[in-house]
């Protein structure tokens, strides 16, 4: 049967007025947090989505755990990098001005190490063997590379080129001075970034926390052990999938895993696993032609908006916010079943919107290019925007080529597997080859 839309189940007898929170009567197609939207863009589906999604609150993390995080305030240098004159090379610590010309010899007073101090000066006539890293001996105000230097005994030694002051010398503050803005708020660091708050002893920073995803699936139909399938059943992947993608965006995953078509259930579990996480992400139940579990339980536990896209696959998407029992408010990102829109929704959609509340500002989409068609990519004018899977290669041109993976049904996993963009393709009858098309790069 229908009901204000939506396909119920035969078994539910309850009325519109029980299984919505709102009433419909007289309503327009397009009702918030009730019913499905007019078809939107694409555009305003994202303007909606991560513009209702705001910035976590900033925590403390120890430097060693920042890779690939947002600082939350300017980091400030309290020390010096390097903290001492160093030499940049193995070689010899010498005065310039004793060194105008190749071939002059000196005496050499000894070897200083990394980590050492040499206990002498540099006098005239004089030099002394110095490591990498070592610090600059008093009286010295250049290092003769060892490659550049012959050695004639113990304590004599042979400059084959001439110096000048500063060679190989790594001066004090070179690479960064006290009061420097090493990292501007919002700046997200990386491997080396990790290696530079070590050197300036920044241990805690101030940075926006990896998000707690918790998520689910729906689906009498899917099965999620090894065992042998019965009529009618298919193997879960859209979880499998989903937890992967939701690590790749630097989150952490809750699995909630199947859930039974138990709305108190459901419901219990919704609200307890909304204490504990940042975000939720379901899987199935968002079409208009679907009125299950998940869809009567987020209608009213949360304020939802089901969407439809102009686009295809992954036309349909949900989104909302649940109110926890202490206060916080936290996202609900409801994508559709379908694997292949699955991922396209949530690499559309729910990444850019939890990148966003990690503190990212910029880049919170995947980067886009122009890129060459090589085959013609076929389509059926429809009013969409078709996001073709996509395998691209930069050519001798120096620009991208790409060409449709395979079979692009939004149940065709296998042929999205092989594919590293998204093109979008624009409503009409496709494009040809050596046409031009907008990717989207994946990974």
């Amino acid at each position: 049967m229908t009901l204000c839309g939506l396909r119920l189940k035969a078994v539910d007898k309850r009325s519109c007025r029980d299984l919505c929170p709102r009433p419909y009567y007289g309503a327009p197609d397009h009702i918030y947090g009730d019913t499905f939207s007019d078809v939107i863009s694409l555009v305003e589906a994202q303007e909606i989505v991560i513009g209702g999604c705001h910035k976590s609150e900033p925590v403390f993390a120890d430097c060693h755990q920042m890779t690939g995080r947002v600082v939350a305030q300017d980091v400030v240098a309290t020390e010096f990098i390097p903290p001492f004159a160093n030499t940049a090379v193995d070689g010899y610590a010498v005065r310039a001005q004793d060194v105008k010309t190749a071939g002059v010899e000196l005496e050499v007073l000894g070897v200083i190490g990394a980590g050492h101090i040499a206990n002498y000066e540099i006098g005239e006539g004089q030099t002394a063997r110095i490591m990498t890293g070592a610090p600059v001996p008093r009286g010295a105000d250049a290092i003769v590379m060892i490659e550049d230097a012959t050695v004639i005994s113990e304590t004599r030694v042979r400059c084959n080129k001439p110096a000048q002051i500063g060679d190989a010398i790594r001066e004090i503050g070179e690479d960064v001075k006290t009061g420097d803005v090493v990292f501007a708020a919002g700046s997200v660091i990386n491997p080396a970034g990790v290696g530079v708050l070590a050197a300036i002893n920044a241990r805690q920073v101030l940075t926006y926390p990896r998000l707690r995803v918790a998520m689910l699936s729906t689906g009498d139909e899917l099965v999620i052990n090894g065992g042998a399938l019965k009529p009618g059943q298919i193997r879960e992947s859209n979880l499998t999938m989903l937890a992967t993608m939701i690590n790749a965006t630097d989150c952490e995953v809750i699995n909630l895993g199947i859930i039974d078509d138990d709305e108190a259930k459901l419901e219990k579990t919704l609200r307890e696993v909304a204490t504990r996480c940042d975000a939720i992400v379901t899987s199935g139940g968002v079409g208009q032609g679907d009125f299950d579990v998940v869809k009567i339980v987020l209608s009213r536990i949360a304020d939802m908006q089901w969407m439809q896209m102009a686009i295809k696959p992954a036309k349909p998407f949900a989104f909302g916010r649940l109110k926890t029992s202490d206060s916080r408010v936290i996202p609900v990102f409801g994508l559709p079943g379908n694997p292949v829109s699955s991922m396209i929704s949530f690499e559309m959609l729910a990444r850019p919107a939890l990148r966003k509340m990690m503190g990212h500002t910029q880049n919170l989409t995947r980067p886009k290019v122009r890129a060459i068609v090589d085959a013609p990519m076929k389509r059926k004018q429809d009013g969409k925007i078709h996001l073709m899977r996509v395998f691209g290669a930069f050519g001798n041109d120096g620009r991208l080529h790409v060409r449709d993976t395979g079979p692009q049904g939004s149940h065709q996993l296998a042929a999205t597997a092989l594919a590293n963009g998204l093109a979008l393709v624009p409503d009409g009858e496709g494009l040809s080859a050596g046409s031009e098309v907008e990717v989207m790069l994946l990974g």
